[in-house]
């Protein structure tokens, strides 16, 4: 069949329209009747959105229609050889059509238990991130979690689903192939390879400041920044960043800084931080394959260290290029009595060197990061690209609540003072009070009874306390309510409690220009600007000591979910950051900060 043009379609009568369309979503011709009348289209990216918006304003009724328009999985549809051509086509692709029969008993036993939970079939896009399918084994465990979901969040998970299956048919039918954004996929899978002992015998990703995995994950970024991208220069510095850097035309013009850490949590995702480094690679790769130089130079920051998982220190990298490296880090130890001065030295790291690192600011325009959502925002939506507005200032702090230990049988509920409980009411009124201002959160994460047993009144309950909010003042006005409804709840109870506050970081709302900057390349691509605030930290809040800053998110798959294996990235979504960030680079070449 020939390939479509938009040309084509939005010239199309609406009966052509949908003819032309036929089979993007399965049994469903409704959802092209309906977005006939929002012609014309600007781009590929510009219909899919069109499409996806049909369904989100259909209504449950109508979506719940659709999800039942699809056939099961290996199922009966299947075996009597009465799917349509794509559904043939992608079930194949992911080996459903050559089960073992334990492999298709299971199948089928997943997919009655999941019917008769939620009343329709189970939709899984097959193809997968990468467009080239999901393993069985995928997607046997996909089922499986999935069957556990609240009806709500399936319903939701099923749509997005159905419209990644859309995606990648019309990709198929407009000759369509998102090259940017598998070379990413591909490194970022490549770059998953390197894991810490313990961690990767069980196939799971973690890689910790400077172990063995790490510093492999160094030179690999390092040789594809020399080999496939181009970069002019390219090395390692005193804390294990990796720096590269792209010559401009004029070398005395103002540098763009850009990237993000390359090091993981335990048992984490494969794109938290890695991509900030692989998409502007992937700009340095076209660049050079163009043979096309920037007015200013491109630098690329790997950074070694930002999750704090081996030393009780994190924006190790960051701060270093910052000017505000704390030598008193040096002399922490990790688990293993390891201290991070030993762990440098072993590594070939010079220690006296890092003072050196720090970055004069004046001869940067700015400093920009893209970043995995790592939050269901965008998601939700359905876009694919968001544009950060502020990263939140955060504020923790660790506690304990201390009353009496007493026997559960005999001591009157009247006579009790019990720090569990006053624990719990102090909890539920964290949850209210961070409810009450728009993008602040309250969190308290940990909640110990220490030598608790089933029948003995708690007299001690520990805790944790997170608060972030986009400014200071609101993360502030809420930390002082919620101390003081801590100090009237144990006034009140007859008990005592200790709060210490152990981290404490500004909000660093993205530099007006820059966001500005982001917003234009993202509705270059035919996609409409939605606004957000990252309410986790990212190496661009310590950038931001010194030089304007902003980011861009991406959607992340799976619901958003981040360090956590399950942190997935499509190839389409991947392809337009790439994109975004090319079409940046180019307003910045035409138009200079």
């Amino acid at each position: 069949m020939p390939l479509l043009t938009l040309d084509q379609i939005n010239a199309a009568s609406a009966d052509d329209f949908v003819r032309l369309l036929e089979g993007t979503y399965e049994h469903s011709p409704w959802i092209a009747q309906l977005a006939a009348h929002r012609r014309p289209f600007d781009g590929l990216t510009h219909l899919k959105l069109s499409l996806a918006q049909m369904v989100l304003e259909a209504g449950r009724e109508r979506q719940v229609t659709l999800i039942r328009a699809h056939p099961e999985l290996a199922g009966k549809a299947m075996v009597s050889k009465t799917l349509t051509a794509e559904s043939t086509l992608e079930q194949g692709k992911a080996g459903l059509t050559d089960c073992s029969p334990a492999e298709f008993a299971k199948i089928q036993q997943l997919n009655a238990d999941y019917n008769a939970k939620f009343g329709y079939p189970f939709i899984l896009a097959v193809l997968g991130p990468r467009g080239v399918g999901l393993t069985k084994a995928e997607i046997i465990a996909t089922f499986e979690r999935r069957r556990s979901s609240h009806p709500d969040v399936e319903l939701a998970e099923s749509l997005r689903n159905i419209h990644r299956i859309a995606e990648i048919r019309l990709n198929e039918k407009f000759g369509h192939s998102p090259q940017l954004g598998d070379q990413v996929l591909d490194w970022a899978e490549r770059l998953a390879v390197h894991s810490d002992p313990g961690y990767a015998e069980r196939g799971e990703l973690t890689v910790t400041y400077l172990s063995d995995a790490h510093r492999a994950c160094a030179r690999q970024l390092a040789q594809w920044m020399t080999s496939d991208c181009g970069f002019d220069e390219v090395g390692v510095d005193a804390v294990g960043n990796v720096v590269g850097l792209y010559h401009g035309t004029d070398r005395n013009a103002r540098r763009l800084l850009t990237g993000s850490h390359y090091d993981t949590v335990r048992n984490g995702g494969k794109y938290d931080g890695r991509l900030g480094i692989l998409v502007p690679m992937a700009c340095v790769r076209e660049l050079k394959r163009q043979g096309r130089r920037l007015p200013f130079d491109l630098e690329v920051v790997g950074f070694a260290e930002e999750e704090g998982q081996r030393y009780n220190a994190v924006f190790l990298g960051s701060s270093a290029l910052t000017g505000h490296f704390d030598t008193r880090w040096l002399d922490q130890t990790d688990a293993d009595g390891v201290s991070m001065r030993q762990a440098m030295a072993q590594a070939g790291l010079r220690v006296d060197d890092i003072p050196k690192l720090a970055r004069d600011a004046n001869r940067y325009q700015g400093f920009v990061e893209v970043h995995i959502e790592q939050g269901p925002v965008l998601g939700e939506i359905g876009l694919p690209l968001g544009v950060v507005t502020s990263i939140n200032g955060s504020v923790r702090y660790i506690g304990e609540i201390t009353g009496v230990a007493s026997h559960a049988g005999t001591t009157p509920m009247d006579r009790r003072r019990d720090a569990a409980a006053a624990a719990a009411e102090w909890v539920l009124f964290v949850e209210r009070r961070a409810a009450q201002a728009p993008d602040l959160v309250g969190t308290v994460g940990m909640l110990e009874v220490p030598n608790g047993s089933i029948n003995v009144v708690p007299g001690r309950c520990k805790f944790s306390l997170d608060i972030r909010a986009t400014t200071d003042a609101v993360r502030d006005a809420c930390a002082d309510d919620v101390r003081a409804q801590l100090h009237a709840i144990c006034t009140r109870r007859g008990l005592s409690f200790t709060l210490q506050e152990t981290v404490r970081a500004a909000a660093a709302p993205s530099a007006p220009a820059w966001q500005a900057r982001w917003e234009r390349a993202v509705r270059a691509l035919g996609l409409p600007v939605h606004r957000l605030p990252s309410g986790a930290g990212h190496d661009a809040m310590k950038l931001h000591e010194i030089m304007p800053q902003a980011m861009l998110f991406m959607r992340g798959q799976n619901g958003g979910i981040s360090h956590n294996p399950l942190e997935s990235i499509s190839n389409d979504d991947t392809d337009l950051c790439v994109r975004a960030f090319q079409n940046l680079l180019d307003q910045l070449a035409t138009q200079p900060s």
